[in-house]
């Protein structure tokens, strides 16, 4: 249980945003103006279910509108609330600015377990949820577009677009009304492990920074680093497997609701995930300890921690027991405010979650940017890169024939180097791209001032002083 005194999420992201704005020259009023959530939207609507009618309560936050679309996912959770939606919208305006996405903030949420229903019953509610956002151009691609979050994922993206391009059948954009759609209904090929993907950027840009990586009393790169994530959802799972598979980090215990594993040699977080599927949580899980108390493995020695489930699991009840040197912030708001403070005069790094987990915004703009061109990215210069790359290879080939120099190209290097990028490899590269250079600005603002102590106060301080440049081109 949270400590009594624990702010809530809401209070978390505007006690965060009131740290980094007064090391921010503003005019007065507008930092007020950037804080505040614009307007919310509540429905409550029925679905005739199993013979009865049963109602629902959703929401839309539109937080900022200093660029449009707005943009930010949509949620299907109990818990859903008002004040969680207001601040995930809020975390959406400062993450699209820090990562340089044309979008203002937003968030959707429906109270809904959606393990409770069938997939005709989900599409039914999903549908209607979309239907009464959608009519007061809530869902709209030139003015808000949804995209997956937690109980959401490809196959509702598809039916709430679908639902759109029915309300509005001569919308030659009507797939760009949404993002994190499947392939064959406008999607792009990188979207769904877009998020953990970009955690694993951003770890890997946080470890070409020599100075910032001594700071987290870490040394190296991210290879034997020992790892422990908690929650293997969709972006805990990707993360965990591309750091292990493409980085060899030791992934050494994952948590989930059930407990947690726990494994010196390192957890297979594909085999974890397969097994979760089978039997509905990692208890069980053959030839490791399990813990049943899993949020005590948030205490356990590692390099890094990953927070990739809920908001404020690190709370001022455990953070003065964490002993995590670096942590990355995959989830929204998994630190509270007061955690935060426990855990910097502690002397611990936090990669903070409005530059951690973007990666899934960048794609979602890829997608859009894809589904207003009508053409998929590297269809009209795949072919033309490729044709580029043999004349070189001939060349030389030709030159190594006709003066004897005895070179021969490398099979492996040669097809490698003959292929032209196609969706995905560009996908990766423009997230890549966008990952470093948010981490090259955030770590030259933590460096470069000594009024700022942090990552997080860094990113917010960009992130601010951006939004604060579009208002004052509107003229505020």
């Amino acid at each position: 249980m949270l400590d009594v005194k624990e702010p809530g999420f809401r209070e978390n992201v505007d006690l965060m945003f009131h740290r980094a704005v007064a090391h921010v020259d503003l005019p007065p009023g507008l930092a007020e103006k950037i804080q505040i959530c614009n307007s919310t939207y509540t429905v409550r609507f029925g679905v005739r279910l199993r013979g009865k009618i049963e109602t629902f309560v959703g929401y839309r936050s539109v937080h900022s509108e200093h660029m449009e679309p707005v943009k930010g996912g949509i949620r299907f959770a109990p818990e859903v609330n008002q004040n969680e939606v207001e601040a995930l919208a809020a975390l959406m305006t400062y993450k699209c600015a820090l990562v340089e996405t044309p979008f203002g903030g937003s968030k959707g949420g429906l109270c809904i377990d959606p393990r409770k229903y069938e997939e005709h019953e989900l599409e039914q509610i999903t549908r209607r949820f979309a239907y009464e956002l959608a009519k007061r151009d809530l869902i709209h691609p030139a003015q808000n577009v949804p995209a997956p979050d937690m109980g959401t994922g490809e196959r509702e993206m598809a039916w709430i677009a679908d639902q759109y391009a029915r309300m509005n059948t001569t919308d030659i954009n009507a797939r760009a009304c949404v993002t994190g759609k499947p392939l064959n209904s406008g999607g792009i090929k990188g979207r769904v492990e877009a998020t953990g993907r970009g955690v694993q950027y951003a770890l890997r840009e946080f470890f070409r920074h020599p100075d910032d990586v001594k700071k987290a009393g870490l040394s190296g790169s991210l290879a034997g680093k020992r790892v422990i994530v908690q929650g293997l959802g969709n972006v805990g799972f990707h993360a965990a497997k591309f750091l292990r598979e493409e980085d060899d980090a030791i992934i050494t215990a994952v948590i989930e609701r059930d407990g947690a594993l726990v494994s010196k040699d390192g957890l297979d977080p594909d085999a974890v995930r397969e097994w979760i599927g089978q039997n509905g949580g990692v208890k069980g899980f053959p030839g490791v300890d399990y813990v049943e108390n899993g949020q005590s493995v948030l205490e356990m020695d590692c390099d890094i921690l990953i927070p990739a489930a809920l908001e404020g699991v690190i709370n001022i009840n455990n953070a003065g027991d964490i002993k995590a040197p670096l942590i990355i912030e995959a989830a929204n708001g998994p630190i509270t405010a007061n955690a935060d403070e426990i855990l910097r005069e502690k002397g611990v790094v936090i990669i903070p979650d409005l530059y951690a987990n973007a990666g899934g915004v960048t794609v979602s703009y890829f997608e859009w940017v894809k589904n207003l061109s009508h053409i998929r990215f590297g269809r009209m210069q795949r072919r033309n890169e490729e044709a580029h790359a043999l004349l070189l290879v001939k060349e030389l080939e030709r030159l190594s024939a006709d003066k004897g120099l005895g070179w021969e190209l490398k099979p492996d290097f040669k097809r490698r180097y003959l292929q032209g990028a196609d969706e995905l490899q560009l996908v990766r590269s423009g997230l890549d791209d966008t990952m470093r250079k948010a981490y090259q600005d955030i770590s030259e603002t933590w460096n470069s001032r000594s009024d700022v102590h942090d990552l997080r106060t860094a990113a917010f301080i960009l992130a601010i002083e951006r939004v604060a440049a579009s208002y004052r081109a509107k003229g505020l």
